[in-house]
């Protein structure tokens, strides 16, 4: 699709422009797995924006290089929130040098305090991580006999999230597990920037198919020229 109304005011041209308000300092979420369902666009806005001091939530903070490690490399993150680390040595060189600040949390624990942020919800209670180096300055309880943890929840200034389609108001589907974390993130951030693959006109996605309403969506634009990298190719020889 060419030419898309902006109705609602949600339309942007492009990541730079959605993202004109990013300052110094800004908490960022970012949806993906690895790098499967990375906003490409927004964080390549962000590398080239000039500002720094970030905060990073998302699952990996990148992978092999590529995706929010370019953020790493060009040391704009001070902090971040993850729950793996494996395959990203940018981050692991950040947190050893004491360069990058990293609460590692069990990837669970991360999406239900995203979850919690996008809800209203200042933290829940649970069992994983008692006794653990997770557990360390958190407080702790023992609810129906189990011993627990208090995890706060998370919230962000911006939220970068990919979907395969996207209307004027900011209605998404997603491309399968390429969802991952992305609608609660959407819900947990003051402002949440969409890359959609592709802009379709108001009314043709099917209320079925639209796995996240646009009143969690504030801007919106058309991504191009994305990678999709694959991180392992695995083939079977015949």
């Amino acid at each position: 699709m060419t030419e898309i109304q902006n109705t609602f005011e949600k339309v942007f041209p492009d990541a730079k422009a959605a993202l004109h308000d990013l300052h110094d300092g800004a908490r960022i979420m970012s949806g993906g797995f690895g790098l499967c369902g990375n906003a490409e666009n927004c964080i390549e806005a962000i590398a080239e924006s000039g500002k720094k001091d970030f905060t990073i939530i998302s699952n990996n903070i990148g992978n092999q290089g590529q995706g929010l490690a370019v953020l790493l490399k060009k040391d704009m993150v001070k902090e971040a929130y993850c729950s793996f680390i494996g395959g990203n040595p940018d981050l692991a060189e950040k947190m050893q040098a004491g360069k990058v600040k990293v609460n590692l949390t069990p990837q669970g624990s991360l999406a239900e305090k995203i979850r919690a942020g996008g809800a209203g919800i200042g933290g829940f209670f649970t069992p994983t991580g008692v006794g653990t180096v997770v557990a360390e300055g958190k407080e702790e309880r023992v609810l129906d006999g189990k011993r627990m943890i208090l995890e706060e929840a998370l919230t962000a200034d911006f939220a970068i999230i990919r979907a395969k389609q996207a209307d004027p108001y900011g209605n998404l589907r997603f491309n399968k597990t390429a969802r991952n974390f992305s609608p609660g993130m959407a819900m947990a951030a003051k402002v949440t920037v969409v890359e959609a693959e592709e802009l379709v006109p108001l009314g043709s996605l099917g209320p079925d198919d639209i796995h996240l309403p646009g009143i969690f969506v504030q801007r919106v634009f058309e991504g191009k020229n994305h990678k999709n990298p694959i991180e392992y190719r695995t083939i079977t020889e015949r």
